[in-house]
């Protein structure tokens, strides 16, 4: 292969590497942490006992229950007992129970909303939440609680305008999975064994897969920026970066973990690369 060649082949191969990485990561992160119910629900599951995660599922479910309830002169007493009831229930085992059992039905709403061309919303059903609450009221004597209706409340998760721009990224990603990150692989080896000069294609590699996954990192942050502000006034940014933060925690993990693994590698490779070949070809000093 001339060596012409040879050097642009190499180039085109680390930087296809450099771009792969950050990619590589998202893809195998929607594949095999958000697609996967179980996943999604064990991440999810600690934030029922998150203090603003409880505290806007308190207030929600307590401005629910108080719109159906007509208690006439003593309308503001009976809500601070539903409030102080619904807040005891949001630490119970009741609650994360009925906490993983929302979370695993609203993933698979939105699972099957992406995977089909419907062009509804996507909601979850409230009912079984505001019956265990209401069992838990009567239980401790607020007053009118018997008379609260358990109605299918329906809760919007996903709006119907939305769903055509997200059902194609997320089919992309599904298509994705994990052949990105091992295209990234095969393309870092590819590049490094065509290199004339490997070490210095080594650091070179390194310090792209270190930018990239910083990229990654920033990117993630920026995305927690606009995603509170872009929040409705009535909607605990707290709570809402309670949730982005559990969703996109391994995430963040690996783009950092890649940035130091990257660091390293190019500071070995510089190190190396500063020696002097006579000090390697040195026998041992003479008496």
């Amino acid at each position: 292969m001339p060596p012409r060649l040879r050097a642009a082949l190499c180039a085109v191969l680390l930087v296809l590497t450099c771009l792969l990485v950050p990619l590589g990561v998202v893809s195998a992160w929607a594949a095999y942490e958000i697609h996967d119910t179980d996943r999604y629900v064990a991440t999810m599951a600690p934030l029922s006992s998150d203090p603003a995660v409880r505290a806007a599922v308190a207030d929600a479910v307590t401005d629910s229950l108080v719109k159906e309830i007509d208690a006439g002169p003593l309308e503001s007493t009976v809500a601070s007992f539903v409030r102080d009831a619904v807040g005891s229930f949001t630490g119970t085992a009741a609650f994360r129970t009925a906490w993983n059992a929302a979370n695993r039905a609203a993933h698979a709403a939105v699972e099957q909303a992406l995977e089909n061309d419907s062009d509804g919303e996507v909601s979850i059903d409230l009912a079984p939440i505001t019956e265990q609450v209401k069992r838990r009221l009567t239980e401790e004597g607020v007053p009118f609680a018997d008379r609260i209706p358990v109605r299918h409340t329906k809760v919007t998760v996903m709006k119907a305008q939305d769903l055509s721009d997200y059902r194609k990224v997320f089919r992309m990603l599904q298509a994705a999975g994990l052949w990105l990150p091992v295209a990234a692989v095969v393309f870092a080896v590819g590049g490094i064994l065509l290199a004339v000069r490997r070490r210095r294609a080594v650091l070179a590699t390194a310090l792209g897969t270190a930018a990239g996954a910083a990229a990654l990192a920033a990117a993630v942050a920026v995305g927690r920026a606009l995603t509170l502000d872009d929040l409705p006034p009535d909607v605990s940014r707290a709570a809402a970066g309670a949730v982005y933060d559990a969703l996109t925690e391994s995430l963040r993990v690996t783009a950092w973990v890649l940035v130091g693994l990257g660091l390293l590698v190019a500071a070995g490779a510089w190190l190396l690369s500063r020696r002097r070949p006579g000090k390697l070809s040195a026998g041992p000093p003479r008496l």
